[in-house]
């Protein structure tokens, strides 16, 4: 089989280059950026890997290099983080959601003409997400022909995300298909995910691997009454303790039912929501709510301080976490790892991961109210228990080390992990 022919362990002392297309940055908000900046922090010495990272350069999402600490710029468009190389790809903004389409695509074409022009032998390209499947197989045969290897991340369940019509919904199915049928490697961060591109996509016996994200369970290097933790509180009006929710502020991740819920829980603490910007959907919860005549509950925009983000979560009493679609959440392992009590929306995803670490609410009207009525009166000793086997659960599970341990395995010791 071809896939079989360019299976080929890393000679000793060769350097693998892996390149990594699919995360519109490396930054603290969303899953693939989250895991990609984690990624190349763990592997930052590695003497077996170089990363090459697609990153977008205007447009929603974007990457800004000058938040990051830790970057230089190397040319043009171009810059250097924790030793990889890291280009930036250009989008017409004017074209709504094809912008997603359009971005990887182009950054597969720099992928393509790198690795020929600098004659890469044996790359491998891992694409997170399954947003250009119709139109890979051009760029897998010239990959093939470096001796390379396709790894798709197929991210979760593209198709059931509200924010998009019937007939965007049906490309993403169709692509989430090529793009199964043209990898050499499905990587999967969810053990229900890799079920379903088993069964989903049997025809095709597509090879999986199962491998999750990770959590960083280290204290914040902030103590309480740090200046930066103290301003931050003092700026945004908010009370300790507090419930946060950190995520991206979409309609699949349930913030409706979050807001209407706090709404109507009788908790005297504050909502803290760290999210991205989306005036079109807040002006629709507004429209239904009017949430911001209820003062607990706070946008306070983005922090992409790490250690400033840790200390919040620390700090919390609660943490909301609404995610229904996609596998396992990097949000969710940083709360559980940093949060002692987590409510989580209960979906398949999330009890994979939190299991009995986390409590759990539906869509129901007056669910999560009661829960958060109830969690509210918690004692100490309770949510000290809730906190020890939360952090027992990240420790043995989703740490980044052994996260990353596995991305080595699979970068390096190809022929041990990819045939069929």
């Amino acid at each position: 089989m071809e896939k079989e022919n360019n299976v080929q362990d890393v000679k000793e002392g060769k350097i693998r280059d892996v390149y990594i297309v699919g995360s519109k940055s490396i930054g603290m908000y969303g899953g693939y950026e989250s895991f990609v900046r984690n990624l190349l922090q763990q592997h930052k010495n590695n003497k077996l890997i170089r990363y090459h990272v697609a990153c977008k350069a205007n447009g929603q999402g974007h990457m800004k290099v000058e938040e990051l600490s830790e970057t230089h710029k190397t040319g043009k468009n171009e810059f250097e983080y924790c030793n990889a190389q890291c280009f930036l790809i250009k989008v017409p903004e004017k074209i709504g959601a094809a912008q997603a389409i359009y971005y990887d695509l182009s950054a597969l074409k720099w992928v393509c003409k790198h690795i020929e022009e600098n004659d890469v032998h044996e790359p491998i390209i891992y694409i997170l997400a399954s947003r250009v499947g119709p139109f890979e197989k051009r760029f897998v045969k010239r990959i093939h022909n470096k001796g390379g290897l396709v790894y798709q991340n197929p991210d979760g369940h593209e198709d059931w995300r509200r924010k998009w019509n019937y007939i965007i919904r049906k490309y993403w199915k169709i692509s989430e298909k090529y793009a199964v049928k043209n990898a050499d490697l499905v990587v999967c961060d969810s053990k229900n995910i890799e079920t379903y591109i088993r069964d989903e996509y049997s025809l095709y016996k597509p090879n999986t691997t199962f491998i999750a994200y990770g959590a960083d369970v280290s204290p914040s290097k902030l103590t309480d009454d740090d200046s930066k933790y103290v301003d931050w509180l003092k700026k945004n009006d908010i009370v300790q303790p507090y419930y946060v929710c950190i995520s991206r502020f979409v309609e699949e991740n349930n913030y409706e039912i979050m807001i209407r819920e706090f709404m109507k829980s009788n908790t005297k603490r504050d909502f803290v929501i760290i999210a991205t910007d989306n005036p079109k959907f807040a002006e629709q919860l507004q429209q239904k709510y009017n949430y911001k005549s209820d003062k607990r509950i706070k946008f306070v925009g983005t922090v992409y301080d790490a250690e400033l983000l840790k200390k919040i979560r620390e700090n919390a009493y609660g943490y909301l976490h609404g995610h229904e679609v996609g596998g396992t959440n990097p949000s969710l392992l940083e709360a559980l790892g940093s949060t002692k009590l987590n409510l989580l929306y209960d979906v398949g995803f999330n009890r994979e991961v939190a299991e009995d670490a986390a409590l759990y609410w539906n869509k129901g009207l007056g669910d999560l109210a009661e829960l958060i009525d109830t969690v509210d009166k918690f004692q100490s000793e309770q949510l000290q228990e809730m906190g020890e086997k939360a952090q027992k659960r990240i420790k043995e599970e989703y740490s980044w080390p052994y996260i990353c341990q596995k991305y080595e395995r699979i970068f390096v010791n190809v022929d041990m992990d990819t045939k069929q």
